[in-house]
């Protein structure tokens, strides 16, 4: 098995040497902070070609979303992490609940602050994991792997196509490579990293890119985002209390003291108190006039009036 996995890390690309790194060690600092920069502006470029790609896996995603699946993140090692930082940052964004959009982790939670190397090459405890998970048909399973090897990733997809789930796999090296069986494989291929093996850099900028991508536009697509404003966070600090009525002030032009009362009319709901400001009616109104629908405010604005 040793054997096998050298020859296999020999071919990922990856893991090769970058021609144009091939003096790092020699560089000055100036030097090599831009020779880094010029390797990044590569990535969005390598995303770019996989949009088709994304936008498939956007569909599962709001498919599942709608009826009352999750996105579950699996990964490894940075992947890992990249997961579990794109989950946690949704309900804060979005309003949206806790266990909507999750992360999984090998190696469990320590493993997300101190490397448990180890943890990726058991595949066992990727199979349960999603046996912990409970998953379903309804829910849409993302792995993450730069290699595409990680046995941890690779048995838990293989358990949750096993058990239903829509499975995604986001990896950075060629799609002419990727043979595992899931319904969207996202290949950005980065090419190799400037420091040889060390996919936390493209890699993982490649790999975080995607998952915001992928997220941010199942919320537009759920009518979480009104023109390009964050319309369903959640007002639990003071910072996102005071970025909710800037958004209210900002789409509805009024003053601060104004934007804070109607914010409070509607229970701390910014998507309730644009639409009481914006087409004059009440909390319960709005509210109903956005069930109708379906949470998407520019829609409840449109037919203002119709069934009056």
């Amino acid at each position: 098995m040793s054997r096998e996995l050298f020859e296999h890390l020999g071919k990922l690309s990856t893991e090769q040497r970058n021609p144009r790194s091939m003096n790092l060690d020699s560089l000055s600092t100036e030097e090599i902070l831009k020779l880094i920069n010029s390797e990044d502006k590569l990535v969005p470029l390598a995303v770019e070609k996989e949009i088709p790609h994304i936008a498939q896996a956007v569909e599962h995603v709001v498919e599942a979303f709608k009826h009352g699946g999750r996105l579950i993140y699996v990964g490894a090692g940075t992947s890992g992490r990249l997961g579990i930082l794109d989950a946690s940052e949704c309900p804060p964004t979005f309003g949206s609940p806790h266990e909507m959009i999750v992360g999984v982790m090998a190696g469990g939670r320590d493993a997300v602050f101190r490397a448990k190397e180890g943890s990726e090459d058991r595949a066992d405890d990727g199979e349960q994991a999603m046996i912990d998970m409970r998953v379903t048909r309804k829910d849409v399973v993302c792995g993450i792997a730069a290699s595409r090897r990680t046995p941890y990733v690779v048995a838990a997809i293989n358990k949750a196509k096993e058990l239903g789930a829509k499975t995604l796999y986001v990896t950075t090296n060629p799609r002419a490579e990727f043979d595992l069986d899931v319904d969207v494989a996202i290949c950005a291929e980065v090419g190799p990293e400037i420091l040889a093996g060390s996919t936390r850099m493209k890699s993982g900028t490649a790999q975080k890119l995607v998952l915001n991508m992928i997220t941010t536009t199942s919320m537009v697509r759920l009518g979480k985002i009104y023109e390009n404003m964050m319309v369903d966070l959640q007002m639990n600090s003071k910072k996102l209390e005071e970025r909710a009525k800037r958004v209210v002030m900002i789409v509805t032009g009024l003053e601060y003291e104004e934007a804070a009362k109607y914010l409070e009319l509607a229970g701390g709901h910014v998507k309730t108190a644009l639409v009481m400001i914006l087409s004059g009616v009440d909390a319960e109104e709005a509210k109903e006039r956005l069930k109708k629908a379906n949470g998407f405010v520019r829609e409840a604005l449109k037919h203002i009036g119709e069934d009056k």
